[in-house]
């Protein structure tokens, strides 16, 4: 099963659009697909429609008393299988500290329970900070996809990251295979290819092909509550996000 966790240490990115649209064009190539919203500002929750009324609605109950990840699953319109978010999710490092069994919960629970298919990637819309939700979605996937906006802040944020995931390496005993996306990119502007080219300098083949470009579509959809699949199918946003699925797949990096 590919669990791909989708985190910058800088917010404004495009993770959000990007765990939305990566599990609704997953869901256009027939596949079953499951987002877990570990950001307490839920915004993946909202924008599908699902609703955790309290924090035990989320995977703060995996924490509080081992409640199995598929008794949290809710199908949205979309058909993605949201696991949602609730502002009590915020309570995470206080409650349980950041001890190795804690960061490690998340993924001793996927290696426990039959959660999906095989064939079925689980996508991780993670918040931008390192904490235990954002230790538990490193511990626990496949894959990491980085958004990257096409400006030097992002790319800072980025390089940051690529800090942090070294220095875990000694503990989670592998390199994360990551992938760096450039999001809002407008090839209009020269800060934009100096930005792609900084980040191809600094993760050469790390760096995806795909870039997502700006776009109205991708911008409105959020507001709307809908992924740019429902609300602009023929829009360039819809295209992209397409693209980037069949980089993944062809690469070997979503099953």
């Amino acid at each position: 099963m590919s669990i791909i966790a989708v985190f910058n240490q800088k917010g404004g990115v495009g993770k959000t659009t990007t765990a939305l649209n990566l599990a609704a064009s997953l869901i256009r190539s027939s596949r079953d697909a499951y987002g877990i919203d570990l950001d307490p500002q839920a915004h993946l929750s909202s924008i599908t429609g699902i609703t955790a009324h309290s924090g035990n609605d989320t995977v703060l109950s995996l924490f509080q008393r081992n409640r199995p990840l598929r008794e949290l699953v809710q199908e949205s319109n979309s058909k993605i299988k949201i696991i949602p978010s609730h502002s009590e999710l915020s309570k995470v490092d206080a409650l349980f500290g950041k001890g190795y069994n804690v960061v490690n919960r998340l993924n001793t629970s996927f290696q426990a329970e039959s959660f999906g298919k095989k064939d079925s990637p689980v996508i991780l819309d993670c918040c931008p900070m390192i904490g235990v939700l954002s230790l538990n979605a490193l511990f626990s996937c496949t894959g990491l996809i980085v958004p990257i906006s096409a400006d030097h802040l992002s790319a800072r944020g980025a390089m940051q990251l690529e800090k942090t995931l070294n220095a875990l390496e000694p503990v989670l005993k592998r390199r994360i295979p990551r992938r760096y996306l450039l999001t809002r990119f407008d090839g209009r502007r020269k800060m934009a290819w100096e930005v792609q080219r900084i980040v191809e300098e600094r993760f050469g083949k790390d760096v995806c092909r795909t870039r997502i470009s700006e776009n109205v579509s991708l911008a409105e959809s959020p507001a709307l509550n809908l992924t740019v699949f429902e609300h602009a199918p023929a829009s360039r946003g819809a295209h992209d996000y397409d693209e980037l699925v069949e980089e993944l797949i062809t690469d070997g990096f979503i099953l």
